[in-house]
């Protein structure tokens, strides 16, 4: 037989084998895993280091594989992520991912992307305000905000939520200029302002264990009551893969690994 008709015929004898391989199969087969990540999302990921790229590490590890990251910019909208890093790829020519991670554990979002599986919550954000003790002792509502200066990033939910408090009362009292929490976070410890706002974990990075400040959620009846939990999302035909990562997350959580993780970004975790 000759060379050729060799390697046809090795071809069609595999051909069952590669047609019924699932993608934990091919993630195996590969010896990676890609898993897509938010860029510039303190302390989630920022210049290649952060919560979600030692938990992108850690998922690998447990499948026994290598991790290639793929660090993305969002879109104007989450489904809009989940198609271009999870079930279609981007129209740039890169993804999907195998996984992504920072993914909203969000029933309406599960019924409008069906063609995701969204699972293995990690962590339970929230819109949170920290504050000066010494200047803002109390503050049990907005209005208390009254004549003092707020560091919060404009174009997020913390920042929505106060421009539009008591119809716009605090709109002259906003420091806007942050890119994120993190940094108007470290506004409010260098004394520029008594209060800052943003995401519980941005806010935790950054005064988390300094006993001048004290953060609490943001005390606005629009912010999500109990705030939405994160996980991962994975095509909506990779079960096996699902389980196996969701099996990852538990062991993580059970071994205390999980709270390392985040306790090295200066976060308290607990379970979700």
């Amino acid at each position: 037989m000759r060379r050729r008709q060799v390697l046809e015929a090795a071809v069609l004898a595999a051909l069952p084998r590669l047609l019924s391989a699932t993608p934990l199969d091919k993630v195996r087969a590969r010896g990676v895993l890609t898993v897509a990540i938010y860029k510039d999302m303190p302390p989630f990921h920022a210049e290649g280091a952060g919560i979600d790229v030692e938990l992108a590490a850690a998922l690998a590890e447990s499948l026994g594989v290598k991790l290639s990251l793929l660090p993305f910019a969002a879109d104007e909208s989450m489904e809009d992520d989940l198609r271009h890093m999870v079930w279609r790829g981007h129209y740039l020519g890169f993804g999907p991912a195998d996984v992504m991670l920072h993914v909203p554990v969000d029933r309406p979002l599960m019924q409008g992307s069906p063609q995701v599986s969204i699972f293995a919550p990690y962590w339970r954000e929230r819109v949170a305000i920290a504050r000066n003790l010494e200047q803002l002792p109390v503050l049990e509502s907005l209005g208390q905000l009254a004549g003092k200066a707020v560091a919060v990033p404009g174009q997020s939910m913390a920042g929505w939520l106060l421009i539009g408090a008591d119809g716009g009362a605090l709109r002259d009292n906003l420091r806007t200029q942050w890119k994120d929490g993190v940094e108007a976070a470290l506004a409010l410890k260098r004394g520029e302002v008594p209060a800052a706002a943003g995401l519980l974990s941005e806010l935790q990075a950054v005064l988390r264990g300094d006993a001048r400040f004290a953060i609490e959620p943001l005390p606005s009846p629009r912010a999500p009551r109990d705030g939405w939990a994160v996980g991962m999302a994975v095509k909506k035909d990779a079960t096996e893969l699902a389980q196996a990562l969701q099996s990852a997350v538990n062991q993580l959580a059970g071994s205390g690994r999980l709270a390392e993780i985040f306790a090295r970004a200066n976060l308290a975790w607990r379970p979700v």
